[in-house]
């Protein structure tokens, strides 16, 4: 199902909301490692903290930097959604940008898609760390994937990376969908059953730049993530794709 040649045209989704501190270096960083002919997009739900505008001025000096500024709607699947529907790339990525997925392994992860359809940045492969959140948050994260394992293949270990790339065609057949971080659960399971080649390459999760996590501050928000986690799981689990 591969053959890729690098350079080709790739696109990065940026999807944001209240990251001024970071986008700017974030977007420095990747266009230092991407190949020519690529571009960023940066899809912000009108950030009070005028991320958007951080975006518009750089898009200004550079063509390869695009800004999609969402007024009246909110969400992370539906900005990524957005975000590749824009695309003029044959190779997608997304990624977060508080810095907490290193910009430098897409360099790695892009080499990687030459010979795989699907590439994870991993937390939970040999080599892999998380030490972005919380004692709590960490500990819960794990578990999620060690349940998705469990429960759906064990194929897959970090089922809520988040720090994913794939080719636009494959999205189009298998579209994001989810409230949250349930999507990149969904999306790998149902591409892995359709056999799909995917790789896992390690990276270590550091604590974000800037800014406040998007995820969950508390224990009361980190249940409610995990509850929309285990529902999907089970979901998926018992229907035919």
């Amino acid at each position: 199902m591969s053959g890729f040649r690098h350079p080709v045209p790739v696109s990065v989704i940026l999807p944001t909301f209240n990251e001024a501190g970071n986008i700017g270096l974030l977007i420095e960083a990747l266009l230092a490692r991407l190949p020519e002919g690529s571009e960023i997009i940066v899809v912000d739900d009108d950030s009070p903290d005028l991320t958007w505008q951080v975006a518009e001025d750089l898009q200004k000096s550079n063509d390869r930097i695009r800004l999609i500024r969402r007024i009246g709607r909110r969400g992370l699947t539906s900005a990524l959604q957005e975000g590749i529907g824009a695309a003029k790339g044959d190779l997608v990525f997304w990624m977060d940008c508080d810095w907490s997925q290193p910009p430098e392994k897409i360099s790695e992860l892009l080499e990687a898609l030459k010979t795989n359809d699907i590439v994870v940045a991993s937390r939970y492969i040999p080599g892999g760390e998380e030490k972005g959140h919380s004692p709590l948050g960490s500990f819960l994260s794990r578990m999620i994937c060690r349940f998705a394992s469990l429960v759906l293949s064990p194929a897959i270990k970090d089922y809520t990376s988040g720090y994913v790339g794939t080719r636009k065609e494959i999205l189009k057949t298998i579209p994001l969908q989810g409230d949250y971080g349930e999507y990149c659960i969904e999306f790998l399971y149902r591409a892995h059953k359709r056999g799909y080649r995917i790789l896992e390459i390690p990276y270590t999760c550091q604590p974000r730049h800037s800014g406040e996590s998007k995820t969950a501050t508390h224990w009361i928000g980190y249940l409610t993530r995990g509850r929309g986690y285990i529902g999907t799981i089970l979901r998926l689990r018992f229907k035919s794709d």
